[in-house]
């Protein structure tokens, strides 16, 4: 097609519009980190470039709660965090337990099926968790190699608690994999503390950033393990390269073992690592750490107290169980007789605003309403409550007018400890 054809409309500069994301992420990225995205780029072995790795596997060690050295990034989304864990831990034909409670624990299964691995899980009805002593009864039974469970699950809003996780692992001799996308930078990690021997995250989420890196953290146990499945290809390895007695590692791209080895002094060249994408997620650290964690998951639990009190004032029935509740994502039953979708259009359209669907069963039934990193601020709280009733109004639905922004300040403040002046 010659140039002349073409639209010039379609060839644009990008301008997205301004649009607040309260969904179950991505939200809107760190002014900073995008920022530090802008910065140039350097080659990938430069000195200056690995001392940026450096920092990033340092930086990430407090966010993950853990002391261990492999601590770095995958480039890829989150979810390549989670295939390159998977299929880095488990071979094809061992057995794995999967802790299921939600569209998450469902991913997990299809990436271990298509891995060709065994598989048994242990089910709890979304909008719960599933006991310990249900996962300690089904990992006695079975015995596997590898425990893998979600940490916050954002399709039913609940986050499964993990201490003792790492203990009842122990006792059957499996090592525990934990995907914590939608929580790291938001709830507590705490890697060494459950005996999480690997645990991925993401960037588009409670840290802020862009989707497009995987936080991951790797216990010694499982670097042993995946070390002992090491083949490297053979257009890189060194004339010295002994393979490991283990399963070669199916994928190249997700192959952990020489993913490493390009994180360690031996600098393998696996691939080009993502400059822009290491740069963003090394600011995104550089800011929850700043903050202080500790500041930092008060004020996502404030955030998700206030849009919780804030539907509540409406009238409107919360999902799932309060015990085990996310503090970054709330799921709200969309009211009989009302729209769904004619809501999440009015919110985009008249206020700029995003919030989520639903997955699965929910489908048409809840809405997902997110506050997390940039975006667990009180004013966006009350800006999303307020629209949200304003829409209802305007669709006919009949609900207390101006209660929800005050019940959020109050809840705000119950947890933050502080009123304003």
């Amino acid at each position: 097609m010659p140039v002349s054809d073409l639209n010039a409309l379609l060839f644009g500069e990008i301008d997205p519009p301004q649009r607040l994301l309260m969904g179950p992420g991505p939200v809107n990225a760190h002014p900073r980190v995008l920022r530090a995205m802008s910065a140039d780029l350097l080659g990938q072995f430069d000195p200056e470039m690995t001392g940026f790795m450096n920092q990033v596997m340092a930086l990430y060690r407090p966010v993950f709660g853990t002391a261990n050295p492999w601590t770095m990034l995958v480039d890829g989304t989150a979810r390549a965090g989670i295939e390159a864990a998977l299929v880095s831990l488990i071979a094809p034909g061992e057995t794995a337990l999967v802790v299921n409670f939600g569209r998450f624990g469902l991913l997990l299964q299809e990436i271990l099926t298509r891995i060709g691995a065994k598989f048994e899980t242990v089910d709890a009805p979304w909008g719960e968790v599933v006991p310990l002593d249900a996962i300690r009864a089904a990992a006695q039974r079975l015995r596997p190699a590898l425990i893998a469970t979600v940490h916050g699950d954002t399709s039913t809003t609940m986050a499964q608690p993990l201490d003792g996780i790492g203990a009842i692992a122990k006792e059957v001799g499996a090592l525990v994999y934990v995907d914590a996308t939608a929580t790291i930078g938001g709830m507590e990690i705490a890697a060494d503390r459950w005996g999480a021997d690997v645990i991925t995250g993401g960037l588009q989420k409670c840290l802020g950033g862009p989707s497009g890196s995987a936080p991951i953290t790797i216990s010694d146990a499982a670097a042993d393990k995946i070390f002992a499945r090491r083949h490297d290809e053979k257009g890189i390895r060194a004339a010295d390269a002994v393979d490991g007695p283990g399963a070669r590692i199916p994928s190249n791209y997700f192959d952990l073992a020489m993913i490493m080895d390009y994180w360690s002094d031996k600098r393998l060249n696996h691939h080009t690592e993502a400059t822009t994408m290491l740069y963003g997620a090394r600011e995104c650290a550089r800011v929850a750490l700043g903050e202080g964690l500790e500041a930092r998951f008060r004020r996502h639990r404030a955030a998700g107290a206030a849009m919780s009190a804030g539907l509540r004032a409406m009238g409107l029935t919360l999902f799932g169980d309060d015990a085990h509740r996310m503090t970054n994502v709330t799921g709200v039953y969309i009211p009989a007789g009302v729209d769904g979708e004619r809501i999440r259009l009015r919110m985009r359209v008249d206020f700029e605003i995003e919030i989520g669907t639903a997955f699965g069963p929910l489908v048409g039934k809840i809405w997902r309403l997110g506050a997390m990193g940039y975006n667990a601020m009180k004013h966006k709280v009350l800006i999303t409550l307020g629209a949200l009733e304003a829409c209802l109004l305007a669709e006919g639905y009949s609900l207390p007018l101006g209660a929800a922004v005050p019940a959020a300040l109050a809840a705000w403040d119950g947890v933050w400890g502080e009123t304003a002046e």
